[in-house]
């Protein structure tokens, strides 16, 4: 008798401030939909210092619903912050983060499993009828270009965030800053299968935004972060030690180009800035060698402290454990 699987649980994390009006619709909405898919399921919020009366909405809705977890922050830390404390303490294997204002649709939940089912480890919403004002939409839509193009990782609507993921996609992922938005690029690091579906967005009808234009520098600069230690965390010699190489370089040139004005054009060394600037870019080519060496040190330090891998395994067909392995191997050698 083959038997039976149980279906994976779901968490849906939904971060909140200041949303009171909104939570006890969202919350019998997005229990409707998860009670009829008939699999483990919970709403966790997480109130991230709501002022508004937020607080004392979710505790009703927690102890009226035994589906319902809230997670109270001290103070408002931000969205980032607030996603990843629920990711930390959801206690389902998938994961699906949407925001509590009712633009996103709990009616796509099921869709988002589905496309889970397919094999996929990130599901990520796309917005593509986008209920917001033109200029938000088109400078979106710029950022998101350019965060594609940065990154490799292509998609429509990294600031939709209505997704879904499987934890074992995140298990190594920290957020900080505004980069709650670039998690399928961390996803993707970690090897993680990534795709991206149409989902509804609709009109915020309670309260009002408190996501502005101002964040969009700041997601360029997280980028920036993210792009760096996607390529260069475990080898950060290449990027300060190409950096000083082409230094070194540079000051030869200019050392030389000073040399040809002294003999051919009869420029005295001491009348031109060109000498100075091959001492400085011969200078710099030497703190860029040693940062890299010492960021070597750095990541070296990271890595074995914490016995981190430089790896993730997928899965491990034919292999028992890892003391098996040994074990075999010893017997080969």
């Amino acid at each position: 008798m083959i038997p039976v699987t149980e279906p994976a649980g779901v968490s849906v994390i939904i971060p909140v401030y200041n949303e009171s009006g909104n939570l006890e619709i969202l919350c019998h909405r997005t229990l409707d939909i998860l009670r009829a898919m008939d699999r483990p399921h919970e709403i966790l919020f997480v109130n991230d210092g709501s002022l508004d009366g937020s607080s004392e909405e979710l505790d009703r809705l927690a102890s009226a619903h035994p589906g319902v977890r809230v997670l109270h922050l001290r103070r408002n830390f931000g969205q980032t912050a607030a996603m990843m404390a629920g990711i930390d303490h959801a206690l389902h294997e998938i994961l699906v983060p949407m925001d509590g204002d009712l633009q996103n649709d709990p009616a796509d939940i099921p869709r988002l499993l589905a496309k889970l089912d397919e094999g996929y480890d990130v599901v990520s919403g796309w917005r593509r009828s986008r209920q917001d004002g033109f200029l938000r939409v088109l400078l979106s839509r710029v950022a998101n270009r350019l965060i594609s193009m940065i990154s490799g990782v292509r998609l429509q609507d990294y600031g939709c965030s209505m997704k879904a993921y499987r934890r074992e996609a995140l298990d190594t992922v920290r957020l900080y800053g505004e980069m709650h938005r670039l998690i399928p690029i961390y996803a993707d690091w970690n090897g993680a299968r990534v795709t991206e579906m149409e989902v509804n967005h609709h009109p915020r009808v309670n309260g009002r935004s408190k996501y502005g234009m101002g964040r969009i520098p700041k997601v360029m600069l997280d980028l920036l972060v993210v792009t760096f230690l996607r390529r260069y965390a475990e080898k950060p010699i290449y990027i300060f030690g190409g950096i000083g190489l082409l230094a070194f370089l540079s000051s030869f040139a200019i050392l030389a180009l000073a040399f040809g004005y002294k003999l051919f054009a009869g420029v005295s060394l001491i009348q031109t800035p060109l000498p100075l600037l091959a001492g400085l870019a011969f200078v710099t080519g030497i703190i860029c060698f040693l940062m890299g060496l010492q960021t070597e040190l750095i990541a070296r330090t990271y890595h074995e402290s914490q016995d981190k891998r430089t790896y993730v395994v997928r899965g491990t067909p034919g292999l028992k454990s890892c003391a098996a392995s040994r074990e075999f191997g010893d017997k080969a050698a």
